[in-house]
């Protein structure tokens, strides 16, 4: 016969023996909602960066200089130096590069930063009149290039270029558009050149001051230049 004693007691009874295992249940539930938010937030960063990136490359002289200037651009997440545009098989900056240019090979986000946006910083970090390299370094593999990969990146690279040679009526822009080719990164042992402006700031501080880039930015684009 259960009393209203019995009653009583059974309900302090099943709370004490069952809301640990109640408050392990909850807080379990809400360790694996907590780790699942945070998984669906890496996975949405993961696929942010790569699924929406889009790549572009470019020719402007010294790839060191070319890295720095635009990495530093917001929407980029890497400038790659290497080679582009040659008939050698595997270029090396010590070996043979017959053919190619210095070039990086940007990694972008388009919703940060479009293509466009691309080609307005390109053209005022070069020399778009050297017809001998970029700046103090002169020879084919220094020349200035734009590399365009569709119909849509080459209609936006030549009225660009237009707007430049409207820009300077009394100068000759020498800086060509071509199709682009193969990019091979610079790697084994060369791979020190690739982020040559972090692994050796002052190094390179030095050369592109000797080299006299930043003046002659300057003396081409006014305000316009992004010197560093």
């Amino acid at each position: 016969m259960i009393t209203r004693a019995d009653l009583s007691v059974k309900p302090v009874y099943c709370s004490l023996h069952f809301s640990p295992t109640l408050s392990f249940m909850r807080n379990t539930i809400q360790s694996i909602r907590r780790l699942a938010g945070a998984l669906l937030i890496g996975v949405s960063i993961a696929f942010s960066s790569t699924a929406f990136a889009d790549k572009a490359v470019f020719a402007g002289g010294c790839f060191w200089c070319m890295e720095k200037d635009f990495e530093t651009l917001e929407g980029v997440s890497e400038a790659v130096s290497g080679f582009t545009g040659g008939t050698a098989k595997n270029p090396t900056y010590r070996g043979d590069h017959t053919g190619h240019y210095e070039a990086i090979e940007i990694t972008y986000d388009p919703a940060v930063v479009s293509y466009q946006d691309l080609l307005d910083h390109f053209w005022v970090n070069i020399d778009p009149f050297d017809a001998r390299g970029q700046f103090c370094d002169k020879g084919p593999s220094y020349l200035s290039a734009i590399f365009v990969a569709n119909d849509v990146e080459k209609s936006l690279a030549e009225k660009s270029r237009q707007r430049v040679v409207d820009q300077f009526a009394d100068q000759t822009v020498v800086t060509p558009i071509l199709p682009s080719a193969k990019f091979f990164p610079i790697k084994g042992d060369e791979i020190h050149h690739q982020d040559y402006y972090k692994k050796s700031p002052s190094r390179y501080k030095a050369y592109r001051w000797r080299c006299g880039r930043d003046r002659r930015l300057i003396a081409i684009w006014g305000d316009q230049a992004t010197v560093h």
